[in-house]
Parts: C-alpha cells; sequence; structure tokens
C-alpha cells in the first residue's frame, strides 16, 4: 500500500526548500560584495624618495644667445646628437596630459629636499637662462645676474608653481634680503609662444603684484629648457621648483612641489652658511 504523507510533512518540507533557495542567492550576493569592495580599493602611494642626484649641467655657462653656428656644431657633434636622440624618443613617448595627471600623486613631487647642501667638488652648474627684466624690459641673462652672489632661483610657469615657490622661500627672503649678498631671483618661464605672448601683454599687472624690489631679479622667459629639464630634475612643467646657487654658479641645494616644514628649514639654513662663506672671504 502506498504510503501516506499528512499535510503538515509536505508544509515542512517546502518551508525548508524555500528556506534554502533564499539562503544561496544571499550568501553569493554577500560575496560578491566583498570582493568589490576589495578591488575598488586604491592601493597606497609609494612616498616621495631623497634628491639622490646633484642637479645641473656640466658645462660652465655663458651669458650668450644661441646663434645658427652654434647649432650647426651641435647638428655635427656626433654624441650631442645621440642625447638630443635619446631625449626626443623619451619625451614622444609621454601623453599630453601626463604631466597633469602626475600632479594627483604627492602634488606633483617627485624627490625631497636634503637636509644639508651639494659639496662644492660634487656639484653641478645653473645653465644661463635669458629672459626680459620686469622693470627695464631689457634681456638679461642669469650667468650675469647671479655670478659672485648667492642666488635663491625660483623657477615659475603656473598658478601652481607660484604656490609651491612661496611655501618654500618666505622665511629665507624675510631673513635675507637686506642682505646685499644675497637675491632672489624669479624666472617666469613660459615655453609656449602663445603663452609667452599672453603674458607680455599682462606685465604691468605682474609687476603691480611683484614687490618693488624684486623687480630687477624677475625675469620674463620663453627660452626652451627641451635638453635641461631632466638635468635640472624639472619633470613637470606645472609644477614650482626652487635652486640654491652659489657665487660661482653651482646648484648646492634644491626643492620641487609643496614644500615640507623640514625643506623650509633648510633651505634657509643652507642660505645661510653660503652667505657666511662668501662674507669671510670678502673679507680676507
Amino acid at each position: 500500500m502506498p504510503m501516506r504523507v499528512s499535510a503538515a510533512a509536505v508544509a515542512a518540507q517546502r518551508t525548508l526548500l524555500l528556506r534554502s533557495t533564499r539562503q544561496r542567492p544571499v550568501r553569493f550576493g554577500l560575496r560578491w560584495s566583498s570582493t568589490e569592495s576589495s578591488a575598488g580599493e586604491k592601493p597606497a602611494e609609494a612616498p616621495v624618495s631623497l634628491l639622490q642626484r646633484p642637479l645641473g649641467v656640466r658645462e660652465r655657462p655663458q651669458a650668450h644667445t644661441k646663434t645658427w653656428e652654434d647649432t650647426r656644431k651641435e647638428l655635427m657633434d656626433e654624441e650631442t646628437r645621440l642625447k638630443q636622440r635619446e631625449h626626443l624618443l623619451k619625451e614622444a613617448g609621454k601623453g599630453y596630459f601626463t604631466d597633469l595627471n602626475a600632479t594627483r600623486r604627492h602634488g606633483g613631487k617627485t624627490w625631497v629636499a636634503p637636509n644639508v647642501m651639494i659639496r662644492e667638488d660634487r656639484a653641478l652648474y645653473f645653465p644661463d637662462i635669458s629672459g626680459s627684466r620686469l622693470d627695464t624690459r631689457e634681456k638679461t641673462h642669469t650667468t650675469d645676474i647671479c655670478r659672485g652672489r648667492v642666488s635663491v632661483i625660483a623657477m615659475l610657469s603656473t598658478r601652481m608653481s607660484e604656490i609651491h615657490v612661496k611655501g618654500f622661500v618666505a622665511p629665507t627672503n624675510g631673513r635675507y634680503l637686506s642682505n646685499s649678498l644675497y637675491q632672489y631671483v624669479q624666472i617666469n618661464l613660459q615655453e609656449n609662444l602663445l603663452k609667452s605672448w599672453l603674458v607680455s601683454l599682462f606685465l604691468s599687472s605682474i609687476a603691480r603684484s611683484v614687490p618693488q624690489q624684486l623687480h630687477s631679479t624677475y625675469l620674463v622667459s620663453n627660452q626652451s629648457m627641451e635638453y635641461v629639464r631632466e638635468p635640472l630634475g624639472m619633470v613637470n612643467k606645472h609644477v614650482g621648483y626652487v635652486y640654491l646657487v652659489d657665487e660661482n654658479l653651482k646648484v648646492r641645494w634644491a626643492g620641487c612641489g609643496d614644500a615640507k616644514v623640514e625643506e623650509t628649514s633648510a633651505l634657509e639654513q643652507c642660505t645661510g652658511v653660503l652667505l657666511n662663506r662668501l662674507e669671510k672671504r670678502k673679507k680676507a
């Protein structure tokens, strides 16, 4: 005889089946949600490392405007051509927004400035950059205005770079601008011809925003920095760069991006050391 199953037993089996089918998608959903959350987490950014090399060029700079004869000599020099070719191949691999996207990581900061100066025997030269003075509009070379004095040189190209630079130099300028052996040089560098032209239209506005005593050392330049950016560590056109240059035109310290407290202090201390040494040599 067929075995009878009570209505109560059938109802109990249905309840168990319903519970099991409801639990499976819930458990699957939880696992999927957890996986999505972990995959969406951004990896931690690696910290910015200390500056690992002296910055600058090996050739002693000269206050000289490049001529066709200079260009011809470069084209005839095989070593120079190979270096330029390597540089162009490297630049060709960069996208249009590479520099801008790089500012999302540490604000574009690529190194942390050292707490001490680069030794004089290891230091390299700051290249010659020409530009128009803010006060007289006359063409001037950094080689001429920096020789024989301790200079803090700020490279400006964007509003962001101005903010970066100010964080480095404010205490140093406040302490040493009254010293005749010290000067603060600002270079408004616009390699793009259109931007350079626009800046030239607003020189009067720039002059009103810059203190009068700094007009003679504020240069507006459109000089190409194509082959000296890498030696100077100027790898991002949107970031501000600061260089401490001694009386012999050698780069003894450098900083970039947002200034750390210890970097600002290091610039002030290193500037003081160079000024003390120069004052002693002047007296001797």
